[in-house]
């Protein structure tokens, strides 16, 4: 991962668990179904935000290394795991 997409994720991480914490509070103290379902979806899409971030800098390093290079067991492997990935399947 290249340092400034690390620096991005751990940045949005820190985010995202104090909008988890939030949320927890919200439950504790009983608020409105609907104010909560609300911050989990913004959870639900700060998460996908950072899932693009670091997919983003997989393709532009490792998956861009391995299309390069000569060894086509790697460039197979990528392909498949972007496949999975995206796919919602695990490898």
């Amino acid at each position: 991962m290249k340092p400034e997409t690390r620096e991005a994720a751990v940045k949005r991480l820190a985010r995202i668990e104090g909008q988890v914490r939030g949320v927890a509070k919200m439950v504790a103290d009983d608020r409105y179904c609907i104010d909560v379902v609300r911050q989990v979806q913004a959870i639900k899409a700060a998460l996908s935000g950072l899932e693009g971030v670091i997919l983003d800098d997989h393709i532009a390093t490792c998956v861009d290394h391995a299309l390069k290079g000569d060894d086509m067991e790697a460039r197979r492997e990528k392909v498949e795991e972007l496949v999975a990935v995206l796919g919602g399947r695990k490898k």
